[in-house]
């Protein structure tokens, strides 16, 4: 949270305009996944903010995608919140 805090005042951001976050779900470390679910997860209890787990697996595009297609891929194949299968790394 530290660093997503220096994020948003270093940008002129606030979490209350934040609507959506879109988290890469692996492939990872477990500690470092975890933490990153942990952290989204609290922001979407406590400030109502939602989000879409996706793993770059998930869409099946011709072109490797960018991290800026993302919320328009997770429109597109309908991901939604799946925090239930994390990738991670072995």
């Amino acid at each position: 949270m530290i660093i997503i805090n220096e994020f948003l005042i270093n940008n002129k951001y606030s979490l209350d305009n934040i609507d959506i976050i879109y988290v890469n779900r692996g492939p990872g470390s477990f500690a470092g996944i975890r933490n990153s679910l942990s952290t989204i997860k609290a922001l979407f209890l406590t400030k109502h903010i939602n989000y879409c787990c996706f793993s770059f697996d998930d869409f099946q595009e011709p072109k490797a995608p960018k991290y800026t297609d993302v919320p328009l891929l997770c429109e597109k194949y309908k991901i939604k919140k799946n925090l239930i299968n994390p990738i991670y790394l072995s």
